[in-house]
């Protein structure tokens, strides 16, 4: 499974141990540091999608971790404290926080809150992720939910064409069936993976129809769909 890098920052063993285990349930990839001095080289090093970033810690205070982090980096950083005067709120956010969570938290809480804001950052590289590639067949039309390849143009659901894009935007990349029930239904209800997996079929059907001598939605055991513009179509598949 191939989900979002999240950097966990937090000293407390037993904390950190249950809050990495919800984020990899919910189909994220967690990093865990505890030592505060650790952080800015690990962000530089790894470009994580998001920080979970407690403000005391070892080696280094929080709030002096995000102001270094924004002197090079946009990363979405959520701060965690037990710190609740509104000053350190201010000052959190003032310094480049995305979103402040204090302690005690209900690990869920975090988890939605880290889809919450990365679903804000995306819309950012959205417009060039859906641009033409000189090495890719597709052209996607958000605004017509179309797809065109080869002169043809063929219309998609809005599920549809809310599954494709998102694995167009990032070619190679797996998705777990939870990311992309994350990314597709907004309002975030409870689907089956069963569900998810109807879409795809109908989506590759649809894709076939374009381009019957690609295949470019791949299936992958055990961890769900990756999107693959230069493979060949290869008779099976999942």
């Amino acid at each position: 499974m191939s989900g979002e890098r999240i950097l966990v920052v937090e000293d407390e063993p037993r904390l950190a141990r249950v809050l990495v285990e919800y984020l990899q349930r919910a189909g994220f990839a967690p990093q865990l540091l505890g030592d505060g001095a650790a952080v800015v080289p690990w962000v530089r090093a790894h470009a994580p999608d998001l920080v979970v970033l407690d403000l005391m810690l070892p080696g280094r205070d929080g709030l002096d971790i995000c102001r270094d982090i924004r002197s090079f980096s946009q990363v979405p950083v959520i701060m965690v404290t037990a710190r609740v005067e509104e000053v350190d709120r201010l000052l959190g956010l003032e310094l480049g926080a995305d979103d402040y969570v204090c302690k005690p938290y209900s690990p869920r809480e975090v988890v939605a809150r880290v889809r919450a804001v990365l679903r804000r950052h995306a819309p950012a590289a959205a417009s060039a992720a859906d641009a033409p590639r000189a090495d890719d067949p597709l052209v996607l039309d958000e605004a017509s939910y179309r797809v065109r390849a080869a002169g043809r143009e063929m219309e998609l659901t809005v599920v549809e064409f809310q599954l494709l894009q998102t694995l167009y935007r990032q070619p190679g990349r797996i998705f777990s069936r939870a990311q992309l029930m994350d990314r597709i239904y907004a309002d975030r209800r409870v689907v089956s993976d069963r569900t998810i997996d109807s879409h795809v079929k109908k989506l590759r059907r649809k894709l076939a129809q374009l381009l019957p001598d690609k295949e470019l939605v791949h299936a992958v055991y055990g961890a769900g769909y990756r999107y693959e513009p230069r493979a060949h179509a290869s008779g099976g598949g999942g």
